[in-house]
């Protein structure tokens, strides 16, 4: 006959049982402890790495803008020289035109019927705000004509000379009563421009060899200012 189930084997086995829980809930909770370390340590790892990369870009971009950096200022002190070196050639060139035409254009417009007897190079005028330069003027009496020279002549400097014509005699108010002509001197001219020239009413002056020479049409009637 088994013997029966006290009071106390009823206590042992509960307090078995709970020791029997401590220890699982304390393995399970050195287990989390681990995994939380292990995750913070992983997490930790991550985030170095994750700096070292961040520094690493960071660096590589700031190298790489640097040299862009130089790259740029070479490129734009390049262009500076070369801006420069095309300024002052196309500045000796245009003076070169002056300097041969200068001597012929009271020649040449006397010429064509207007009686001009004195030239001037580089005539400046600073009334006000009526800043203005004329290459070369022919004079009389009561005549005038205004050259511009360019060393090649386009459209738009045909369209500012125009402008500079139309605000002579503002910036030059003895002569307001003159007749004022228009001329443009070069030595190479763009396609078409000495049409559009000519139809604004302005007198084309062109080198040939050593010389230069009015190539507007004889029958050519220029426009008064």
């Amino acid at each position: 006959m088994s013997n029966p189930i006290t009071l106390e084997d009823f206590y042992k086995l509960f307090q078995e049982s709970e020791r029997q829980r401590r220890e699982t809930e304390r393995i399970l909770l050195e287990s989390l402890e681990l995994s939380r370390q292990e995750f913070d340590r992983r997490l930790a790892e991550s985030k170095e790495e994750f700096d070292r990369r961040l520094a690493e870009s960071k660096a590589e971009a700031d190298r790489r803008g640097a040299e862009a950096e130089q790259r740029l200022a070479r490129t734009e002190a390049i262009a500076a020289q070369t801006n420069q070196a095309v300024n002052s050639l196309s500045s000796r060139w245009g003076h070169f035109v002056e300097n041969l035409v200068a001597p012929a254009v009271l020649r040449l417009f006397q010429e064509r019927g207007i009686a001009v007897q004195e030239v001037y190079q580089r005539v400046r005028s600073a009334r006000g705000s009526q800043n203005l330069e004329i290459d070369i003027l022919a004079v009389d009496d009561d005549v005038a004509v205004a050259v511009e020279v360019k060393s090649r002549l386009t459209q738009d400097y045909v369209r500012r000379f125009l402008r500079n014509l139309s605000r002579f005699k503002t910036a030059f108010p003895h002569y307001g009563n003159y007749r004022i002509y228009g001329a443009m001197a070069a030595i190479e001219i763009d396609r078409d421009v000495d049409t559009y020239a000519e139809n604004q009413g302005l007198f084309l002056i062109e080198q040939s060899g050593d010389s230069v020479y009015i190539s507007s049409d004889p029958n050519f009637t220029p426009r008064t200012w």
